[in-house]
């Protein structure tokens, strides 16, 4: 790193560090709530100028990034209401008890703080919802964290575009962009960055964990990494709609090129022979760029290579020589390591089960997931119900009858897994409770009301 990227990304750092965190100065859930509207606004305003300009980049459809664009502000809007009703500010009061069983208890008030400065990694295959204005950017400024954002190198001029707008409208110090991975790793490796995001592959993901919870003082990295997202279909619901099955799978499969974090590339089904007699694969569209291009030949190749898988059906390559894939193989014959290779982009692997047993067997050897669904009759049926509780312990969501792609952001959402889907499973990068990845709780005691935080003072002090 040049000596100008250091004094750059220093002058950064010390911002983002010198911004109050608690106490009278520190900004308030309802000015936070002003920051997050104002940068909204800001993106909606600029909707003809950054659409193009992330086409340009990403190769993705126009209507695609325009609900995306979309989704990202309503997720910053959502914040800000949640942050102005209190949803965001959990508090817990517990008054003096005398005669409390463990002894008399004093005035105990537990509330949260920022933990400080943020670090995020943009992703590539979302340009706006998981980039710089993405859900963990959105989320520690929620919690009132400052953040610095590595940008992706997928969409550079997107990310200065949408970086200038954002921070246009914040204070000195809440946010900036960095680029490079010199840069980024001598900021993980800085005292002042107290949190890390990130949302990318499973070795990039853990290098970076591994360097973080290595410094003299570790810190939480909140990592979504990869996920092969699993699939049941039960013989019951394959009776009652199987073609509805496989065009719902196909469908899902498919869209965006298969360059989903929830794409559902393994799906186990009773019977492979009916199950892949309906599937056709159509030319891909253009992925995001020559990187996971190639990555995405290596992942199929290592799944071709596996004994006992065989190529049951391929589409047409694209201009790029991309082509969608299915492969196929049985639970007798499932080599562990295709379970854990993810194939990002458009192919799939129908996995054959014999009986109940040998279902929930397979199940229970598939490593952490961000998703996992299930295929059965409208009102359930028993290889559903016992798929559902196996998947349960392995998924940070289950669906049952939907598909994965799509994750709605709302207060009930729950976006990671256990490990290697993530690298925190008690937290979710989508949805409001993604804020609690960048809170810490802090108890007061004994406090008189005029030194206590805002929100852990009695109504009548607050002057409501």
């Amino acid at each position: 790193m040049s000596k100008d990227d250091m004094t750059s990304l220093d002058k950064v750092l010390s911002a983002a560090a010198a911004v109050p965190l608690t106490g009278a100065r520190a900004a308030t859930p309802t000015d936070r709530a002003g920051w997050l509207d104002a940068a909204a606004d800001a993106l909606d305003a600029a909707a003809d100028e950054l659409i193009p300009l992330a086409h340009s980049e990403s190769h993705l459809p126009t209507a695609r990034l325009t609900g995306e664009l979309k989704r990202t502000t309503f997720q910053a809007r959502l914040f800000a209401d949640a942050l102005r009703t209190g949803a965001l500010t959990p508090s817990r009061v517990d008054p003096p008890e005398a005669n409390w069983g463990s002894g008399p208890r004093p005035d105990l008030r537990r509330g949260v703080v920022p933990l400080g400065p943020v670090l995020v990694f943009a992703a590539s295959n979302f340009p706006f919802a998981f980039s710089v204005f993405g859900g963990d950017t959105v989320s520690a400024l929620a919690a009132g964290c400052p953040v610095v954002v590595k940008a992706h190198p997928g969409h550079p001029e997107l990310s200065r575009r949408t970086a200038a707008l954002v921070a246009d409208v914040l204070p000195e110090g809440m946010f900036a962009l960095v680029e490079g991975v010199d840069p980024s790793l001598a900021a993980l490796r800085d005292s002042r960055i107290k949190a890390v995001g990130f949302t990318g592959s499973t070795a990039g993901g853990r290098a970076l964990y591994d360097i973080a919870v290595s410094r003299p003082e570790p810190i939480p990295f909140y990592g979504e990494l990869g996920s092969v997202n699993p699939v049941v279909v039960t013989p019951e619901g394959w009776a009652e709609r199987g073609p509805d099955i496989v065009a719902g799978w196909l469908d899902s499969l498919l869209l965006g090129s298969g360059q989903f974090c929830t794409n559902p590339g393994l799906v186990f089904v009773p019977d492979a022979d009916s199950f892949l007699a309906s599937v056709s694969l159509a030319e891909p569209g253009r992925m995001l760029n020559s990187r996971l291009e190639e990555g995405f030949r290596a992942s199929t190749d290592v799944v071709a290579g596996l004994l006992g898988i065989v190529e049951a059906v391929s589409g047409p390559a694209n201009e790029q020589g991309v082509a969608a894939r299915v492969f196929r193989t049985t639970v007798a014959e499932l080599d562990p390591k295709a379970l854990e290779t993810e194939m990002f982009g458009p192919a799939g692997l129908v996995v054959e089960y014999g009986s109940a047993q040998e279902l929930a067997d397979a199940l229970g050897t598939v490593p952490g997931q961000l998703t996992g669904s299930v295929h059965g009759t409208a009102t359930g049926d028993a290889v559903a119900a016992e798929a559902v509780a196996a998947l349960s312990s392995r998924v940070g969501r289950v669906l049952y009858n939907q598909w994965p792609t799509g994750v709605s952001v709302s207060a009930a959402q729950q976006h990671g897994g256990p490990y290697p889907a993530s690298t925190s499973p008690l937290t979710t990068s989508v949805g409001l409770a993604a804020i609690e990845r960048f809170q810490r709780p802090v108890a007061f005691q004994g406090f008189p009301e005029s030194l206590l935080p805002a929100e852990l003072r009695t109504a009548d002090s607050r002057g409501e």
